[in-house]
């Protein structure tokens, strides 16, 4: 793939090359035309392995949706423009972990691999490590239907990196249901293993803490809906953060920047 670097920018195809942008990346990139038509790729028997993948690919990208949308709440000022792809990834190392099932239908099995999320940046350019230094624990129930978010009292001065012109944060603790995904025969997709649980989630904030005062000891508890019951085909995604704020007279005013969110635990 070619780069282009001088100031002629275009999109489009000249002749036998074609001019494109990619998301989240700077410049404007060129590459051939051409290639197998989309008949050929979905009935040619050359390409199977390319439909096995494409097959799999597309359940990787739902079970990233699930995340994102479980947490949407929180998406648009805690998310890099590549999380979507980024969580894609995540869950195609987990599909690439299965055994039991033939290539292009092996199950997306989040539940017996969760390490893998453990420790997710939503923004890849803003770690809650390099923004939040307070010392701070995080627990859940055995029936991983609620978990805290506890953090002893501190002062912001010394242990939260905050944007410039913030005079507020909040902390924000949250508990998110991601299912397992398996190829469905029937609907010729794959579907999440527990559809009514999955996406189910619960975000709580503490109240607005002082940049420029001693914050208490504080303890954020999210719960799922009354009745949830995890079962053994899903995956509870604890996620922790911690948000800025501008106050005007009464008003907070939430800031663009240092917002960060991250996976905590995941039971």
């Amino acid at each position: 793939m070619a780069r282009q670097k001088g100031v002629l920018k275009y999109v489009g195809t000249l002749g036998d090359v074609r001019h494109f942008k990619i998301k989240g990346q700077e410049g404007y990139f060129a590459g051939m035309v051409g290639g197998p038509s989309g008949e050929q790729v979905l009935t040619a028997p050359e390409f199977e392995r390319t439909r096995e993948n494409m097959n799999e690919f597309g359940a990787c990208a739902k079970a990233g949706k699930s995340v994102r949308t479980g947490l949407s709440q929180l998406m648009k000022q805690m998310s890099d423009t590549q999380v979507a792809g980024r969580l894609t990834a995540i869950m195609k190392k987990i599909n690439l972990e299965d055994q039991t099932e033939a290539r292009g239908y092996r199950k997306i099995e989040i539940s017996s691999q969760r390490n893998y999320l453990i420790g997710f940046e939503f923004d890849k350019n803003t770690s809650l490590n390099g923004i939040f230094n307070a010392p701070f624990t995080v627990t859940h129930d055995a029936g991983r239907d609620s978990a805290d978010f506890v953090i002893p009292a501190f002062n912001p001065a010394n242990l939260v990196n905050a944007p410039a012109g913030s005079t507020h944060f909040r902390l924000i603790n949250t508990i998110s249901v991601v299912s397992d995904f398996e190829y469905n025969a029937t609907t010729n997709s794959y579907e999440p293993m527990d559809a009514p649980l999955n996406e189910v989630s619960d975000v709580q904030f503490s109240g607005f803490l002082d940049l420029y005062a001693a914050a208490p000891a504080t303890t954020v508890t999210a719960a799922l809906p009354a009745g949830t019951v995890p079962t053994a085909n899903v995956t509870v995604l604890q996620c922790i953060g911690i948000e800025f704020y501008q106050q005007v007279g009464p008003n907070y005013y939430l800031f663009a920047t240092g917002n960060c969110l991250k996976v905590q635990d995941a039971f």
